[in-house]
C-alpha cells in the first residue's frame, strides 16, 4: 500500500502548469483600472512541500502569527536568515540530478495578501479581470478567496489568471504557495544565486468588455525610401492612432509613411494609441528593419557592430527584484559609457526594462529563461531539451517571452537560452520563433553548426580563433561560415580585468563578420553583508558553491564602475582620435553605425608635463558614419617648446544635453605626444662613504653590512628589493580553457610567492655603492641574479637595478620591480597614467597628467581582494617625503598591505591598515587576459624573465 500524496504532483510535472491564460503582450498602462498588490505580506516558511494543508487560502484564515515579507522580494534576502539562506552555484545543481524529481526537503513559502477593491473599481459586472504574476521562483500555486486558480512553473516569464468571477468589493484573499525547487528548477540553472519568492510585481487589472487582449505591432522601414510601414495585429477589432505621422487607421491594416527610423543611436519613438470599444493602450511605437543579408546582422540597411555587455538582474539587498530607477540607472550607465547592446543573460528581464531600452536606445538580445548546464555533469545525458516530454515547457517560456516583449523595437534577436546544450525542444523552439515573428532573428550559442540559428555565436573564444572566424577560415558547415559571428560572451569581468579587450576589439572593426561581443557581465551579484561587507558563493553554507565566481561584473554591487567599464567604454569608444602630434594633424574618424557627429563638439588641449598649458575649441565636420577627416591643430603654445615632456589631448563631448548624459560629458579622447619626455639624469659625482654602521651616498644612509637602504634625507625607508609577485588576481586564478594553463598554480609551484634573498656582495666604489644579490625560491635551481647600483650627484639618489635570469625559466614573471615600506604617507601626486589603474593589457583608459589621490583612494575594492590600483606608464611619483622618477615608465602602487595579507585575504573586511605603507615601482608586469573564464594573456603582455636593467632616482621633497 503507498500512501505518497498527488496533492503536490504539479511539483515535479514536467508541464508548465495549469489555469494560466494564453500570453500575450505587455504594456505598462492603459485607461483601464490596475490595482498593485506589492507591499507587505504575511508569510510562512515550511522545509516540505506537504508540511502545511492548504486551509491557510480559505477566507477568515488566522494568519495574524505569520511573518511578513515584501514583494516583490526574495525571502531568504530577509528575515536575517530566519527564512534560510541564499545558495550559489554557476552550473552544479544544488539538488540530485534526477529529472523531474526533487528533494523531499523543498523550502516552501506560504504568501497571504488581503485586499480591498479601491472604491472607483468597475463594479464586478462590468467586465472581467486578471491577476498577473510577472516572476516568481520556481513554482506556485495560486488561489484567491479559497478557489484554486491554477499552478505555473517558469520563473522569468509572466502568468496571468482569470479572476473576475471570483472578486469582491473587501476582503479579498489571494493566497500564494511557493516552492523553491520544482521540475522547473532543472530548466533554470543559470549562474547566478537560488533565490526562491515572488520577486516581481503581482498586479490585479480590470478587463472591460471589449478591451485589448493580445496585439502585434509591426513597424518596418524602408532604408532606400525612408519610410515606415505600420500595421497593428489585435485579437480585438479597433483602430490606431499615431497623431505625429497624421495616422488614423483600423488594425490589421497597413500604412506607409515617411518616418525617423530608431536604431540605439537614435531611437526615435512615436506616440501612438490603440483602441478598441473598452480599452484605450499607449503605444511607443520605433520603425526598423532587421535582415540577415549578405553574411551580416543588417538594421535599416546596414551592417552593426554590437558593443554589448550580459545582464543578470541584481541588487545587493533585493537581489533580482529591481526597481524602475534601478533599472534606469543601469541603462544610463551603459549609454554613458559607450555601450550600445545588452544580451538579458540568461531569462527575459522586467518588461520595464525593455521599454528604457526602447526610449534610450540599445540594441537587445531577449534571451528565454532557459538553462540546463548542470547536465554537463552527466555528459548531457537526460538532459530536458532533447526529451520530448519536456517540449511543450520549452515552448511555453518561448512563447511567454516572444508574446510579452514583441513589440518592443529594441530587440533584434530572440535567444533560446544558454549552455543547455542541444536536443529536440531547441528545435522545437527555433521554428516556433521563426513562425511566429520572421522581423527578428534566432540567437542560441550551443548551436555550433547554426542549423537553428541565425548568427553563429560563442563564448570566449580567444583572440586566434576570432581572427580564423573573421577570415572564414574556422571549418564548420558551409551555412555557419556564411552566417556573421558574434561573441556572446567574452572579457569576462572578474576581479581585476578583463584583458585583452582592445585586441578583440581591433578584430571585430577588421573583419565584417564579426559583428562584435557581449562582456561577461555586468554587475558583481555580491550580497550586502553586515560582516564581511559583501558576500559570495560559500559565505552562506552552502554545501557546493563556485566562490565570487559570481562576482564578473563591471560594475560593483553599489553600482560603482570598475576600471574594467572605463577601460570597455575607451575601447568601444564610437569616435577614432588619433595622430602623432609630429604632423600638425589629427585624424578622426566616425565609428557609429548611423549617426553622425552632429551632436558633438571637439576640444583641444596642450598639456606640458602633464599640466594644461592651453586649450581650445577644435572645428571637426560633421562626419557621417564610417567616415574620416584629417583636422589641423593648432599651432603649440609658443613657450611650451623645450625640453620638458608635452603632448596633444583631443576629447569629443556632448554638444548639449541629451535624456542619457549632460552636455560636456565626454564620449572619447585621443591623446599624442608632441615633444618625447627627456629622461631623469644624476650625474655620480658623490662616492659613498663607509660609517662605523651606516654607508653615506648623497642623501641617503644605508646598512653598512647589507647595504639595505635606510633614508632618504629625513624618510625612513624599508626592506627594498626585488619583487617579483603580486597577489593573485582572479584571471591569474583560473584555467585557460585550450592550454590547460593556470598561471597562480604554476607560479605558487615554483615558489614565486617565497622567493629568499641572498646578499653576495656590498661594494664601495668611487662614484657608486653596488649590491650583488641572487633572488630564487626554495627548492628551485632558477634564481634572478640581482644588482643594486646606486649613484648620487649629493641631491638625488639614482637606483639602477640590473637582473639576469639564472637557469631555465619556462613561466613568466607576475612583475618585476622593487618594493619598500614607508613610515608615512597619505597623499600621492604622480604623472602618468590614470586617474584609475591600468595593466599592460588593460591601459587604454590610462591617461597620461597630473593626479592625485589617497593611498586608500589607489585601492580598487574588488569583492575578492587581489593584485589592484597599480598606475600605468609613470614617469614620477609623489609620496611620503620622496619623488621617484622612473627611467624608462613604470607601474606604480601603493598600499597599507602587505602583497602577502593581500593574497590571504578572502574579503576586504580581511584587510587591516598597517603603520607602513608597502610600495611597488615595477619595470613589468605581467598581463591580466579574461581566464578567469576564457583566455589567457596574450603572448605580448607575458612578463619573460630575460635580461632587464631599469632606474629609479629618489629625492627628498617637502
Amino acid at each position: 500500500m503507498s500512501f505518497r500524496t498527488t496533492a503536490f504532483d504539479y511539483v515535479e510535472d514536467v508541464s508548465p502548469g495549469s489555469g494560466a491564460l494564453p500570453p500575450r503582450a505587455w504594456y505598462p498602462s492603459s485607461d483601464a483600472k490596475a490595482l498593485s498588490l506589492n507591499g507587505s505580506w504575511r508569510f510562512r516558511l515550511s522545509a516540505t512541500v506537504d508540511a502545511e494543508d492548504d486551509s491557510f487560502a480559505e477566507e477568515g484564515y488566522d494568519a495574524g502569527g505569520w511573518a511578513e515579507v515584501s514583494v516583490p522580494g526574495h525571502w531568504v534576502l530577509q528575515g536575517d536568515g530566519a527564512f534560510g539562506l541564499p545558495i550559489y552555484t554557476n552550473h552544479l545543481y544544488p539538488f540530485p540530478v534526477d529529472p523531474p524529481h526533487v528533494p523531499t526537503e523543498n523550502p516552501t513559502g506560504d504568501h497571504l495578501r488581503v485586499f480591498d477593491l479601491p472604491a472607483d473599481w468597475p463594479s464586478l459586472s462590468e467586465g472581467g479581470a486578471v491577476i498577473r504574476f510577472d516572476g516568481v521562483e520556481s513554482c506556485a500555486r495560486v488561489w484567491l478567496n479559497g478557489t484554486d486558480i491554477g499552478e505555473f512553473k517558469g520563473s522569468r516569464a509572466p502568468h496571468e489568471f482569470a479572476v473576475g468571477h471570483l472578486l469582491k468589493p473587501t476582503g479579498n484573499v489571494l493566497a500564494v504557495r511557493v516552492h523553491q525547487w520544482s521540475a522547473g528548477s532543472y530548466l533554470e540553472d543559470q549562474d547566478q544565486w537560488w533565490l526562491p519568492g515572488i520577486f516581481r510585481d503581482v498586479t490585479l487589472l480590470h478587463r472591460p468588455a471589449g478591451s485589448v487582449l493580445d496585439f502585434f505591432v509591426h513597424a518596418s522601414y524602408d532604408h532606400v525610401t525612408g519610410e515606415g510601414t505600420l500595421r497593428v495585429d489585435s485579437d480585438v477589432d479597433g483602430r490606431v492612432t499615431v497623431p505625429a505621422l497624421d495616422i488614423d487607421v483600423a488594425t490589421g491594416e497597413s500604412v506607409t509613411v515617411p518616418v525617423l527610423p530608431w536604431t540605439a543611436e537614435s531611437p526615435q519613438l512615436y506616440d501612438g494609441v490603440l483602441t478598441t470599444e473598452g480599452e484605450l493602450v499607449p503605444l511607443r511605437i520605433g520603425f526598423r528593419t532587421v535582415v540577415l543579408e549578405d553574411g551580416l546582422i543588417k538594421v535599416n540597411g546596414k551592417a552593426v557592430l554590437f558593443k554589448g555587455v550580459n545582464r543578470h538582474e541584481w541588487h545587493p539587498t533585493m537581489g533580482r527584484a529591481l526597481d524602475l530607477e534601478t533599472m534606469r540607472e543601469d541603462v544610463l550607465l551603459m549609454k554613458r559609457h559607450n555601450i550600445n547592446a545588452v544580451r538579458t543573460s540568461h531569462y527575459p528581464p522586467h518588461p520595464a526594462f525593455l521599454d528604457l531600452c526602447d526610449e534610450y536606445g540599445l540594441w537587445v538580445i531577449d534571451e528565454c529563461d532557459l538553462e540546463t548546464h548542470g547536465f554537463t555533469e552527466q555528459a548531457w545525458r537526460d538532459n530536458p531539451v532533447d526529451d520530448d516530454r519536456w517540449t511543450p515547457a520549452l515552448l511555453d517560456r518561448a512563447a511567454r517571452m516572444v508574446e510579452r516583449d514583441k513589440n518592443h523595437p529594441s530587440i533584434v534577436f530572440w535567444s533560446l537560452g544558454n549552455e543547455a546544450g542541444t536536443g529536440r525542444g531547441l528545435t522545437a523552439m527555433a521554428e516556433w520563433i521563426h513562425g511566429r515573428d520572421s522581423s527578428r532573428l534566432v540567437h542560441y550559442e550551443g548551436d555550433w553548426n547554426c542549423r537553428d540559428t541565425d548568427v553563429y555565436s560563442r563564448m570566449y573564444a580567444n583572440h586566434a580563433e576570432v581572427e580564423q572566424i573573421g577570415q572564414r577560415l574556422d571549418g564548420g558547415t558551409l551555412g555557419r561560415r556564411e552566417l556573421p559571428f558574434i561573441q556572446c560572451e567574452y572579457g569576462h569581468a572578474m576581479g581585476n580585468g578583463p584583458g585583452g579587450i582592445a585586441d578583440y576589439q581591433e578584430l571585430f572593426e577588421k573583419y565584417d563578420r564579426l559583428q562584435g561581443g557581449f562582456i561577461w557581465e555586468w554587475i558583481d551579484h555580491g550580497v550586502k553583508h553586515p560582516e564581511l561587507g559583501y558576500a559570495y558563493g560559500g559565505d552562506f553554507g552552502e554545501e557546493l558553491h563556485d566562490g565570487n565566481f559570481v562576482c564578473d561584473g563591471l560594475i560593483f554591487p553599489d553600482r560603482t564602475p570598475s576600471p574594467g567599464l572605463l577601460e570597455y567604454k575607451k575601447v568601444i569608444e564610437p569616435i577614432r582620435i588619433e595622430g602623432d602630434g609630429t604632423d600638425g594633424t589629427v585624424r578622426v574618424t566616425n565609428k557609429h553605425d548611423f549617426a553622425d557627429l552632429s551632436a558633438l563638439v571637439f576640444e583641444w588641449s596642450y598639456q606640458v608635463d602633464g599640466e594644461t598649458v592651453e586649450a581650445g575649441t577644435l572645428s571637426v565636420p560633421s562626419l557621417k558614419a564610417g567616415e574620416s577627416a584629417d583636422v589641423k591643430l593648432p599651432e603649440p603654445p609658443s613657450d611650451a617648446h623645450g625640453s620638458s615632456e608635452s603632448q596633444w589631448t583631443v576629447r569629443a563631448l556632448l554638444a548639449s544635453d541629451t535624456p542619457w548624459a549632460p552636455k560636456d560629458h565626454v564620449v572619447a579622447w585621443g591623446q599624442f605626444p608632441a615633444v618625447v619626455r627627456p629622461l631623469p639624469s644624476v650625474s655620480p659625482t658623490d662616492r659613498p662613504v663607509l660609517g662605523e654602521r651606516l654607508i653615506t651616498l648623497g642623501p641617503a644612509s644605508f646598512d653598512a653590512r647589507t647595504g639595505a637602504l635606510k633614508t632618504v634625507g629625513a624618510v625612513s625607508v624599508e626592506g627594498l628589493r626585488l619583487d617579483v609577485w603580486r597577489a593573485t588576481t582572479d584571471n591569474d586564478e583560473g584555467t585557460e580553457w585550450q592550454s590547460g594553463t593556470q598561471y597562480s598554480a604554476l607560479w605558487r609551484t615554483l615558489g614565486l610567492h617565497r622567493m629568499q634573498h641572498r646578499l653576495d656582495a656590498v661594494e664601495l666604489g668611487e662614484d657608486a655603492l653596488t649590491v650583488r644579490t641572487r633572488v630564487a625560491p626554495a627548492a628551485r635551481e632558477v634564481g634572478l641574479s640581482t644588482v643594486y647600483r646606486w649613484t648620487s650627484d649629493g641631491d638625488r639618489l639614482r637606483l639602477t637595478v640590473s637582473v639576469g635570469p639564472d637557469g631555465e625559466w619556462t613561466l613568466p614573471l607576475p612583475r618585476l620591480g622593487i618594493r619598500l615600506a614607508l613610515a608615512e604617507a597619505d597623499q600621492v601626486k604622480w604623472f602618468g597614467g590614470g586617474p584609475g589603474e591600468g595593466y599592460p593589457d588593460t591601459k587604454s583608459a590610462s591617461m597620461a597628467g597630473r593626479w592625485h589621490s589617497t593611498v586608500d583612494g589607489l585601492q580598487t575594492p574588488y569583492l575578492r581582494p587581489q593584485e589592484n590600483g597599480a598606475r600605468a606608464d609613470v614617469r614620477w611619483v609623489e609620496l611620503g617625503g620622496l619623488r621617484i622618477e622612473g627611467d624608462p615608465e613604470f607601474f606604480f602602487s601603493a598600499r597599507r598591505w602587505t602583497t602577502e595579507q593581500l593574497d590571504a585575504a578572502s574579503h576586504l573586511t580581511d584587510l587591516a591598515a598597517g603603520d607602513k605603507v608597502w610600495v611597488n615601482l615595477d619595470n613589468g608586469l605581467h598581463g591580466i587576459g579574461s581566464q578567469s573564464c576564457g583566455p589567457g594573456p596574450l603572448p605580448q603582455y607575458h612578463l619573460r624573465a630575460e635580461p632587464t636593467e631599469f632606474s629609479f632616482v629618489f629625492s627628498a621633497i617637502d
